[in-house]
This record gives C-alpha cells, structure tokens and sequence, in this order.
C-alpha cells in the first residue's frame, strides 16, 4: 500500500490532508478514487491507515481508519558522514542508505574532495537529497524521514563528533592489514538507542593526517571486510551489518 509522509499540521485525530506533489502522485500516477486507501505518517511516528474521501485539484481528503503499530526503526541512531563524492554518487548512498535504516547523512569536505559546494549548490543539493530520502523512506516503508544535513567542513565534523556515543572512522589501510574485529566488538558493546556517527571518506580517501585527527577527535578506525570499497558502497555496508546484528539476530 502506497505510503505518504505529511506534516504534524495536515494530520489530525481523525483525518488527513495531503497536498502538494503527494496528491498529485495519488491522482495523476496512482490514478487513486474516493475510497481508496493510503498509510499516512507524520515523521514524528504516528502512522496511520487512511481512506480517501474527497479529491481536489491539488488537494487529498482522507479520513483516519485505524492506527497502526510499527518498528520499523534502527534501533541505533546511525549518523553516515559522507565525504562528498563526484557525480550523483550522493544520492545513491542517501536513497539506500535511507532503506537501510540510516538516522541521518551528514555531507562533509575534506583534502581529496574532488567536488566543491559553495552555499548555493550546497542548498540546492541538500533540497535534492531531502526529496530523495522521504521517497525512499515510504518506498522501503519507514516511519521517519532520516535527517539531510547541511555540508560542512572538516574541521567543523570533528567538533559534531562530541555529540555521539560512538565513532568511526571507516579507512581502506586497516583493512590492507587484515583488521577485521574492531566494528564486531563495537557492536557488542553497544545497546539500542546508542548513536553512532560513521566518517567515509570520498573516492581518494581521507589522507593519513585527517585519520590521525579523527582519531584525535575519539573515533576508531575499521576495516570493511577483506576487500576494498567504493565510497558509495561503505556506508551500505555498514548499515547492513547493523540491521544483522541489531536487528536480525536479536
């Protein structure tokens, strides 16, 4: 059944009202009529099944059928700091990593970015990515929308790190040497409701003096299994191994 994020504001005790492109997807593509049915959240955790009771121009009535009780979160609060990466490569790991069960992405610069962003692009890109999460969100069925942080820099990453339980640092020279323990025990010690902020680094990688001040700074640096990841594919496999050992295996 199609899912649809809406506002606190649009969504009473007892009905809902989807506007903008949401209703014009439920008119124009689903070809949706009065009496269908749409599961509406409101990003804060209220979900609800919802019948379709009037349909305007650029406008969906729906009244509130029944709540529904869901888990549909991670049980950790998984922040990706991505190394901002060329092409659209960002928007790959936000859509798969918004299914994956990521909390929140947060864009970063650093020595080997390749890609610049000044404010401008930096606020159009982060419109982009915010439209890409809430589509893959109700594609894969999540309750919240993960958070599209500004970019930032270096430098200012390393003060944002204070504020999570955990860190770390994924670096392509630990798994050189065959480190292969360090991401397992951290998951054993951690409990559900911990954060964990997870620094990739772009396609050339972090260099040796950014390593040294992440670890500086209270992160630990993992190795990813035995081979070699693209940027675009680190923060999947983080995620994954996070739902199999939250979410699987409990």
């Amino acid at each position: 059944m199609q899912r649809y994020f809406v506002s606190s504001a649009e969504m009473n005790d007892s009905s809902v009202t989807i506007i903008g492109d949401d209703a014009n997807h439920i008119v124009k593509v689903m070809r949706m009529e009065i009496g269908d049915h749409v599961i509406c959240s409101d990003n804060q955790g209220r979900v609800a099944l919802c019948e379709i009771t009037e349909i305007d121009r650029d406008t969906v009535q729906t009244s509130i059928v029944e709540s529904i009780q869901e888990s549909k979160e991670s049980p950790i609060r998984v922040t990706i700091a991505q190394g901002i990466p060329k092409g659209d490569k960002l928007e790959t790991i936000v859509q798969k990593g918004t299914e994956l069960g990521a909390k929140a992405f947060l864009p970063f610069s650093s020595s080997r970015c390749i890609v610049k962003w000044d404010e401008k692009k930096g606020q159009k890109k982060t419109q982009r990515l915010e439209k890409i999460a809430k589509e893959a969100a109700e594609q894969s069925h999540r309750s919240r929308i993960p958070d599209i942080l500004s970019p930032v820099s270096f430098k200012s990453l390393l003060k944002q790190a204070a504020e999570f339980d955990y860190k770390i640092v994924a670096y392509e020279e630990e798994a050189k040497i065959g480190e292969t323990k360090r991401l397992s025990e951290l998951f054993n010690q951690m409990a559900p409701g911990t954060s964990i902020l997870c620094a990739i680094g772009p396609e050339g990688g972090l260099s040796e003096q950014e390593v040294d001040e992440l670890k500086e700074a209270g992160f630990i640096p993992c190795g990813l299994g035995p081979r070699i990841l693209r940027t675009e594919t680190a923060s999947s496999y983080i995620l994954s191994a996070i739902s199999y050992h939250f979410e699987l295996m409990r």
